[in-house]
């Protein structure tokens, strides 16, 4: 049994509580119960939410522990309308039995997170609200069902129908592109001149989506450039003095960062509508473009290197030991296997190791992207994002992000996944329904050959 925290005085004595949490008790009662109307019960929330922000970290967490416990549904009344539920012998029992249920299981608290919805800002201070709960949660577990339900009216508020498809430019509010510096989570933008060259009217793009209440802060954003390849290397794209394609001539669209910006959101997604709006969006702008893929990183092919070390020696085919042996690697049971993931920044300077393990990684890679987790997903996240939004792992590139990021992760490899429009629902369907992860013919016979070897 789940052990839960000791819960402030408070909770359980309102008559001792200190002076504030008197005022916040009373407050909470009125958004809850509105016995003011709803009117009152607004401008109650209002005054609770500037309550809140002045709380210290200890206060923030006791206020969200009485808004877990005190306001939860009456378990009373809502055992008893169960009980109604499971006995009911006719379709019209039934139904009433359910409104019942329903009726009772719409908390207390839910009612007080709804209050909130409806103040100026309201929107933003609960996404803010539930990021601190996250934070809270890994020392108070027991918060989980506040989570949930906060997670829930989220879900429903930030539904794809109500947000807005924006296209960012240079000529963006300076705050909103301030965001993009902050929230950049795949490629750290370096200075002004790098974010203005990502949004280059020539051949970059950089499209997000917006909740009408939160009109500058961006909820997930993507940056595209327009090409006539598969782009294989990421500090080309990102060096600032690297010439402008044609859009005009385009081909193909590369996606090659994605970053969610709202840590309150987390959980709930936005990003297959995103790439699938904008991938609308570029289709009518640019007829001539017809392949949509991205150029990835891979952030945990390390680590499962370092728990599978059978998994890169396996990879190594004859053909391969005479330039390992050259470099210092004469057997399977070489150190060098183990240690390479442990610090792969100074292997990577190694040039004559780094190339004669070229061919062993790039097929370990490939390996690790097209095997799934024991819950059926695939291992690494990304890989698992785009795989089921119905992407395939088209290409893998060698030295495609020599960042310390990059060699940490993934020893500079990164991953193209081609979205083709016309197998997109087919992919799809194959990966959630049969758990079969689409690839190029290049991708399946390097792990065709490596399942062989062993």
């Amino acid at each position: 049994m789940q052990k839960i925290s000791k819960l402030p005085k408070f909770v359980t004595a309102q008559e001792g509580s200190p002076p504030l949490m008197k005022d916040i008790f009373s407050l909470l009662n009125e958004c809850a119960y509105a016995k003011g109307g709803e009117v009152s019960a607004r401008a109650h929330a209002k005054t609770l939410a500037d309550m809140y922000l002045r709380l210290d970290k200890k206060d923030r967490k006791s206020f969200l522990q009485v808004l877990s416990f005190e306001y939860s549904p009456d378990y009373a009344r809502l055992a008893e309308a169960f009980t109604k539920y499971s006995v009911a012998a006719d379709i019209q029992s039934r139904c009433n039995a359910e409104i019942a249920l329903r009726t009772v299981m719409y908390s207390p608290r839910k009612r007080i997170l709804t209050q909130f919805n409806a103040i100026p800002a309201g929107i933003k201070f609960l996404v803010d609200l539930r990021a601190e709960l996250l934070d809270f949660m890994k020392e108070l577990p027991e918060l989980n069902v506040l989570d949930s339900e906060l997670k829930d009216c989220l879900a429903s508020w930030f539904d794809v129908g109500f947000l807005d498809l924006v296209r960012l430019t240079w000529n963006s509010p300076a705050a909103v592109l301030e965001k993009l510096i902050k929230y950049e989570a795949v490629h750290k933008v370096a200075s002004w001149r790098n974010l203005k060259k990502r949004l280059d009217e020539g051949d970059r793009r950089c499209y997000a989506f917006f909740h009408p209440k939160m009109p500058v802060e961006p909820l997930i954003f993507v940056n595209v450039v327009l090409t006539d390849k598969l782009e294989d290397n990421i500090q080309n794209l990102l060096d600032e003095n690297t010439p402008s394609n044609d859009a005009s001539q385009a081909t193909t669209a590369i996606f090659y960062s994605i970053s969610n910006c709202q840590y309150g959101l987390r959980g709930i997604s936005f990003g297959n509508f995103l790439l699938k709006r904008v991938i609308d969006s570029m289709s009518r702008d640019f007829p001539k473009i017809k392949n949509f893929a991205t150029l990835s990183p891979i952030p945990g092919l390390i680590k499962w290197m370092e728990n599978n070390p059978e998994e890169l020696t396996g990879a190594c085919y004859p053909s391969d030991w005479k330039y390992l042996a050259k470099a210092g690697v004469t057997s399977p049971q070489s150190p060098i296997f183990r240690d390479i993931v442990k610090n792969p920044q100074k292997y990577f300077d190694n040039t004559e190791l780094i190339t004669a393990l070229k061919t062993p990684l790039i097929r370990t890679a490939a390996k690790f992207l097209t095997t799934l987790h024991a819950d059926g997903r695939p291992i690494d996240f990304v890989a698992r994002f785009h795989l089921g939004n119905g992407a395939r792992v088209e290409k893998l590139n060698w030295m495609a992000d020599n960042s310390p990021k990059g060699v940490s992760q993934s020893l500079g490899l990164m991953v193209n996944y081609l979205y083709d429009i016309s197998k997109l629902e087919k992919n799809i369907e194959k990966f959630t329904v049969e758990g079969k992860i689409s690839a190029s013919s290049a991708i399946k016979e390097m792990t065709e050959r490596v399942s062989d070897s062993k």
